[in-house]
């Protein structure tokens, strides 16, 4: 096996792991078991006269198994970021009239992106302009491009 096979095996792995693992945390299951462990440790507590041991597994299990689950649910959440701009990317490339400069718009920086948004407040103000005017709102008016260089 390559490398870059053994990469790519243990990424489907991980990624199938962590869709596992997120979809799983957010279950009344786990609720249940979180609080659980909650009521064990505030029992435990005065059993065990709030020992130093006991105060290191009421912060460090929490903390750890924080740690991880920020990691396994933060790459369940970019994969599934990524198919929703794939799938409204091909919504606008197949919609007839639609600005293509709008496709890939989580690449731009933040100052583009507020130059766009400008644009689209300039016209919904021309639109509710045109409303209260009792002309129509609908249409396709052309937006000036944004150069993403």
């Amino acid at each position: 096996m390559t490398a870059e096979t053994n990469t790519t095996y243990y990424r489907k792995l991980f990624g199938a792991f962590a869709e596992k693992a997120a979809s799983r945390t957010g279950t009344p299951m786990a609720f249940i078991f979180a609080l659980s462990f909650i009521i064990v440790c505030i029992v435990a507590g005065p059993l065990l006269h709030y020992s130093q041991k006991w105060e290191m597994v009421v912060t460090i299990v929490p903390t750890i198994i924080t740690f991880l689950l920020v990691f396994l649910i933060q790459n369940s959440q970019n994969r599934e970021t990524q198919a929703v701009q794939l799938k409204l990317n091909e919504l606008i490339r197949a919609t007839e009239g639609a600005h293509t400069t709008m496709v890939n718009l989580e690449k731009l920086t933040k100052e583009e992106l507020m130059v766009l948004c400008g644009q689209y407040e300039l016209l919904a103000e021309e639109a509710r302009s045109s409303l209260k005017r009792g002309e129509t709102d609908q249409g396709s008016p052309d937006m000036p491009s944004v150069d993403a260089s």
